[in-house]
């Protein structure tokens, strides 16, 4: 349940189209659907402002139908993250207005015949990957930001081995609210993009690397130990985490400015 869903049935109760009880049945299952297998959190997104998120690694098809279905008509989105191709395939049998995004391991149920996401104009967050080889974990990223409402820009393959390429993602970087930077081996690519722009920058190491890169773990200390400030880290592999920490950050700072807008508004008197 969203905010909007809740203010319809208070209107309906205000306006006499629905009676109390009728309201109470409607709001009784808010906190969760208690399912088979999982217990479903229909409070998050008037809670958090996030639609349902699965993780569906571990989970059957079945398990994970069962999930999607019980959102129904809901008119919020659903999105499905570390989703494999065969689960994928059987989903999209069964449910409508289904989507899956193969690079990244990403399925969305959007609740509109449009296939876009019900949140918009969330503010902007650019997502730049050192390298091609971490473009799935990129993906997972700007999807996660765009399916909770925001504008995303992608710039990818711009690391440390060609820094110049880097030129490319200025415009990017000046527009976005939040930055992700996503980058396997030592992680430099953060510590570079932290000393150059003054905005939010989360780090996101992958597992992409050498023997010696351990699965991501010496781009994690380099980007934990960076010495350039704003950059704060999450785990490896991640891009679930960092897009969604960068569309908070996004619509935090688009509602600071419309406030500090409204606020500066002049006001005008007239007399005689």
């Amino acid at each position: 349940m969203n905010s909007e869903e809740l203010k319809e049935i208070l209107n309906e109760v205000q306006n006499g189209t629905l009676n109390v009880q009728d309201a109470v049945s409607r709001l009784k299952w808010l906190p969760f659907d208690q399912l088979l297998d999982a217990n479903i959190d229909s409070h998050r997104e008037l809670r958090t402002g996030q639609p349902e998120v699965v993780y569906s690694e571990g989970k059957s098809s079945e398990q994970l139908l069962e999930i999607i279905l019980s959102r129904g008509d809901s008119g919020a989105d659903v999105l499905l993250t570390r989703l494999n191709a065969d689960h994928a395939s059987i989903i999209s049998e069964k449910v409508e207005k289904f989507v899956y995004y193969q690079s990244a391991r990403v399925g969305i149920r959007f609740s509109n015949e449009s296939l876009a996401p019900v949140r918009s104009n969330m503010g902007v967050v650019a997502v730049i990957s050192a390298g091609t080889s971490d473009k799935p974990i990129a993906e997972e990223a700007a999807l996660t930001a765009w399916v909770m409402g925001c504008e995303t820009e992608r710039i990818y393959d711009v690391g440390v081995a060609g820094l110049h390429r880097l030129q490319m993602a200025k415009p990017a970087m000046e527009r976005a609210d939040c930055i992700v930077v996503v980058a396997g081996m030592e992680g430099a690519l953060a510590s570079v993009i932290g000393g150059l722009t003054d905005k939010p920058v989360i780090a996101t190491p992958t597992s992409v690397g050498y023997g010696a890169s351990f699965s991501g773990i010496a781009a994690l200390l380099g980007m934990l130990n960076s010495c350039a400030s704003g950059v704060t880290v999450v785990n490896i592999d991640n891009g679930f985490g960092a897009g969604a920490a960068a569309a908070k950050i996004a619509r935090l700072s688009l509602q600071k400015i419309s406030v500090s807008a409204e606020k500066q508004s002049p006001s005008f008197v007239t007399s005689d």
